[in-house]
């Protein structure tokens, strides 16, 4: 008897790739991910599709993948390296080296004591509207 291809709905898939919905979808309509049609016409993705595109994916040093973090309703999610953190009183200035650029977030003193924030650290930053949150990976 044959092993049987687990189908995988286009979610399911993007979770275990660690990449948004959006992309997979992208990555269908462009050929990139090879589906099967339901007789509804939805696509489905062979998870032997993903164990190829896991071992050909470059490795990081640093995954950055939503799984990591707490899960929260901030989906702008952006891992960097703690350049800085000063404590002033009852808050505490961050700062996050992200690529090129540096975010800087005020959080609370607390906070910051409670999750033991160094220079040096990996850390994301989480923005929502106008607020960035600070959360230790």
């Amino acid at each position: 008897m044959a092993d049987v291809d687990v189908l995988l709905k286009p979610r399911e898939a993007a979770a275990a790739l660690g990449v948004s919905y959006a992309t997979v979808k992208q990555w269908i309509l462009s050929g990139k991910i090879k589906t099967i049609k339901t007789p509804g016409g939805h696509h489905r993705v062979p998870q032997s599709v993903l164990a190829q595109m896991m071992r050909s994916a470059p490795k990081k040093e640093h995954t950055a993948s939503r799984e990591r973090f707490r899960r929260v309703s901030g989906r702008n999610q952006r891992v960097g390296q703690i350049v800085e953190v000063k404590f002033s009183g009852l808050l505490a200035k961050v700062v996050l080296q992200i690529a090129d650029q540096r975010i800087t977030s005020i959080i609370t003193a607390d906070a910051a004591r409670e999750m033991q924030l160094r220079k040096g650290q990996t850390a994301a930053a989480l923005m929502k509207a106008t607020e960035v949150m600070i959360v230790r990976v």
